[in-house]
């Protein structure tokens, strides 16, 4: 990455024009297109998504008088075709990164226990749902999911909730009980 060159004014005024005449819709796009790179990176597990999507930014900027002229349609694609050739670049000096350590038998043995437990802590409701939302074979999970709301009687979007919530209580009392048993 060229840490020399830096985005001036004039230059940051020249890309939300290029964006759009409008400069609070070349706002609207400009943070869009941020948003968009950020994810980019960060699903392709960059560590520094947030420099890489800047670098980019950088990049189409300082190419923004040769591409002005010429380029047509969407620009967030000019953006994401140069997020690509970047991703390859940081891949390749990427380190390798080291096998995590293996697991620790006791800590394992720890959290089943702990989940067993806070799992009969669950209303008989909630765990007959959770148990039947992750634990049911054959279908694949959207028609389970899809049959398990139709005959609660709601929507797709309320079981996801539902469904986030108790697992979301899970996670917390398991935590709760490893601290306690550590």
């Amino acid at each position: 990455m060229n840490k020399n060159w830096s985005l001036s004014q004039e230059d940051f005024d020249e890309l939300l024009d290029w964006l759009d005449s409008d400069r609070e819709q070349a706002g609207i796009k400009y943070e869009q297109i941020r948003s968009s790179l950020i994810k980019i990176f960060t699903g392709r597990g960059c560590l520094d998504a947030e420099e890489l999507a800047d670098e980019t930014i950088n990049r189409v900027t300082r190419k923004i008088k040769d591409i002005k002229g010429e380029f047509r349609g969407d620009p967030a694609l000019y953006f994401f075709g140069v997020a690509k050739m970047l991703l390859l670049e940081y891949m390749r000096r990427k380190p390798p990164q080291s096998p995590p350590p293996p697991p620790d038998a006791g800590r394992a043995e720890l959290e089943y226990r702990c989940l067993e437990r806070c799992i009969e802590r669950l209303s008989e409701e909630d765990r007959a749902l959770l148990l039947r939302e992750y634990g049911a074979k054959g279908r694949t999970q959207a028609e389970r999911r899809k049959a398990l709301a139709d005959e609660l009687g709601i929507s797709l979007n309320a079981l996801r909730i539902r469904v986030y919530r108790i697992r979301v209580a899970l996670k917390e009392c398991i935590e709760k009980c490893i601290q306690g048993s550590l």
